[in-house]
Formats: structure tokens, sequence, C-alpha cells
């Protein structure tokens, strides 16, 4: 019973992470029809940025800003001289441009510092969050009417290259961050890690505000609205371009939460991510890549089945895990009808 308590307890803690990159799956695609293949690079790239900054390094991200910031800027600029809309450059400008230029000079000019934790964590979450919505204006938006199979194309694409990136920026070697805290609460014969509970209670709070997110503002109605019906939520004045800047900077969050999250529980690698996502996606996929609450609770299921078989079978662990995809996928292919895609 004590292997059994501790086994839960690291699935429950690993099971609420997938559950955070889950719902960043589920949110992009039903908004986007976007299979987002790349979120575990920017798990990945929120654990290695935060020990680089633990280092004094600031990385490569600093430039990779710049760089996506100067290319969406001239998009934008573009874009509004075309359709004749120059009263609308400084905004696009100061968004595109100002907005992740600001974080790139923060992240360069403290990285040397010796800064609080939160301070670092701050910095991470807001570098990783600023690359959402601008590889999303880059590479998603120009393509945005195409099909889910263009699209599933460019983010593999897209994954491939961020996996170049990160090998060029945070070296083959992997990297792990200190632990929030070191302190234990004893349960009976089972010592409960505050860590693990801080990963829990972190992923539960989230969950909470993102559920007041989309139910009790506009920006939140205006996302459920395009995930419903894209045409219709246009129609309302709702901007399909705009749904989905906001709605990658919302993935993007969720993901650099994760890559915190993860940094203190394993080693992570320029590479790791991939895996990672695989798993938040078995839970999307148990959640038919649609219902927020069976996503979280597949991913849940994903934790404790690879803390279980990682004790009992762990030649097998990452066999089981993803073996859970089939009689899934089947039982949706049997009682879930065809419809033909729409033009």
């Amino acid at each position: 019973m004590t292997i059994a308590a501790l086994l839960t307890q690291d699935g429950i803690t690993n099971g609420a992470i997938y559950a955070l990159l889950a719902l960043a799956l589920v949110l992009v695609f039903t908004v986007t029809r976007i299979i987002w293949v790349p979120s575990g690079e920017f798990v990945a790239w929120g654990t290695l940025t935060l020990a680089g900054l633990q280092l004094g390094k600031a990385s490569g991200i600093v430039g990779l800003l710049v760089g996506m910031a100067a290319v969406a800027g001239l998009m934008e600029a573009w874009r509004c001289l075309r359709a004749r809309e120059a009263r609308k450059l400084p905004r696009a400008l100061a968004l595109w441009c100002g907005v992740p230029l600001a974080i790139a000079a923060l992240l360069w000019w403290l990285a040397p510092m010796s800064t609080p934790l939160v301070v670092q964590v701050m910095l991470t979450l807001a570098a990783i969050t600023a690359l959402g919505p601008l590889s999303y204006r880059i590479f998603y938006q120009p393509l945005a009417e195409a099909s889910v199979l263009v699209l599933l194309i460019v983010s593999v694409a897209l994954h491939f290259t961020m996996v170049g990136f990160g090998l060029w920026f945070f070296g083959a070697e992997g990297s792990r961050t200190p632990a929030f805290t070191s302190a234990s609460l004893s349960l009976g014969t089972v010592n409960v890690s505050v860590q693990s509970l801080l990963v829990i209670g972190t992923s539960l709070a989230l969950i909470g505000a993102l559920a007041l997110f989309f139910g009790r503002t506009l920006y939140g109605k205006a996302l459920r609205a395009t995930a419903v019906n894209r045409a219709g939520a246009r129609l309302c004045g709702i901007s399909p371009e705009f749904a989905g800047a906001l709605t990658f900077a919302l993935g993007a969050l969720m993901c650099a939460f994760c890559g915190v999250l993860i940094g203190p529980i394993t080693t992570v690698y320029y590479d790791s991510g991939f895996l990672i996502s695989l798993k938040g996606f078995v839970g999307a996929i148990i959640g038919g890549l649609g219902s927020y609450a069976i996503a979280a609770l597949g991913s849940l299921l994903v934790g404790l089945i690879e803390s279980f078989s990682s004790f009992w079978a762990s030649a097998f662990n990452e066999v089981i895990v993803f073996t859970l995809i089939i009689p899934v996928l089947l039982w949706r292919s049997l009682t879930t009808h065809h419809h033909e895609e729409e033009e």
C-alpha cells in the first residue's frame, strides 16, 4: 500500500502537468483547427530557459524574439499598407514588435543579475508566451483557411525547426531546475512532497482561472464562439486573426507553466518536448479534442498509468501509455458519424 500511495502521488503530479498540456492542445485545435505538434518544444524551452536564467544566461531566446518580432512587424506593415489601413499600423507595430522587443530587452538585461526565482519564472513565462502569437502570425495565419492536413504539415515542420533551434540555443546536455521547496508532509506511512502539492495546486488554480476566463470575460466568450462556429463568429465581428493569436498566447502560457513545473521533477533535454506533448495529446484524444473536462481526466489517467507501469513494467512504460490511445480511437471511429470537411 505504501508503494501504491507513492506511485499514485507521482501519477497525480504528472497527470496535473499533462492536463495543462492537453487543455492547451484542445484549446488551439477547437479555435484554429491546428494540431499543435510543437507544443512540447514550448514546454522544454520553458524548463531550459529558466535553467539558463539561474546560470545567468539568456540563451538564444532573445535573438529569436527579436528576429520573429521583425518578421511579424514587416508582415503586419505589408498587410496594413495593402489594405490601405495605415492608421492601424502604429498599433500593429506596437503589438507585434514593441511587446516582444521589450520582453527580449528585459530578458537580456536581467539575465546576468542574480534575480529572485519569482522574477526568473516571470521572465521565462513572458518570453515563451510571446513566442506563441508570433509563431501563429508568421507560420499559421497566412494559411488559416487551408485544410487541416496542410496545417498539420506546417506544425510538423515547425516542430523539427524548433528542435534544431533548441539544440543550438541550449546544447545537447539536459537541465534541471531546483525544487521550489524540499519540505514534505507525513500522512501515515507516506511522505507527501510539498513540491508535488505545489504542482497540483498550481495546475488546478490555472485550470480554474481558465474556466473563469472562458465563462466570465468577453474575450473568453469570443474564443468559445470561434470554437463553436468560425463563420458565425466572424459575422458577429470577432476577428479570427485576433482569436488565433490570443489562443496561441494562452496555449504558450500553459506550456511554459508546464515547463516551469516539470523542471524540478525530471531532467529536460532540447528534444524532450515531443514525448511530453504526446502524453498530453493522448489525454486530449481521450477528450475527443473538444472536451476540456474529459481531456483533463484523460491526462490524469495517463499520469497514473505511466507511474504504475514504470514500476511494474519499466521496459514497456511508454508502450503501455501510448497503447491507451488505440481503444479510444477505435471507440470513436465506431460511434462518430463521418462529416465532410467544410469548404
